[in-house]
């Protein structure tokens, strides 16, 4: 089994970080590689067992299913159902905690998934890179004022 695991802190408190990625279906609005989403069968964003079908920059689809939700410890978890990444077993957890040292947040954000021996490095670090880390620079980009 591959894992990744992405850590950032991001200068704006935990409240206002996990208002603006707390939205299952709203990856568009705060991650730079997602272009569309929208949540299968009407269902609500936060309703565990939903599922997001979403477009990125490249025009690959994804489905997700909720696994987990919290307000109140600022954590979503989630399962890759579909990609065009030879993966299975997909499990990934983004979690806000509270830095008092600046009011500001710790991001994390882990996964870990079953590939080809040959393919699970190249997609973990596309993982890691790409979406972990390009989704914390664009929220810490987006809280500085600069976007």
């Amino acid at each position: 089994m591959a894992k990744v695991t992405i850590s950032s802190v991001i200068d704006a408190p935990v409240e206002k970080v996990w208002a603006r990625i707390r939205d299952f279906n709203g990856l568009p609005g705060w991650h730079p590689r997602m272009v569309e989403s929208h949540i299968e069968d009407g269902k609500n964003a936060s309703t565990i067992g939903c599922v997001r079908n979403f477009e990125l920059v490249t025009g690959a689809r994804l489905r997700e299913k909720l696994l987990d939700f919290s307000d109140e410890n600022f954590l979503v978890s989630y399962s890759i159902l579909e990609t065009p990444q030879p993966l299975t077993n997909h499990k990934a957890t983004l979690q806000l905690r509270r830095v008092t040292d600046g009011d500001r947040t710790y991001a994390e954000w882990t996964a870990s998934f079953d590939a080809a021996p040959e393919e699970a490095d190249k997609i973990a670090a596309g993982m890691g890179a790409n979406v972990f880390q390009g989704g914390f620079n664009a929220l810490k980009s987006h809280f500085s004022g600069q976007d």
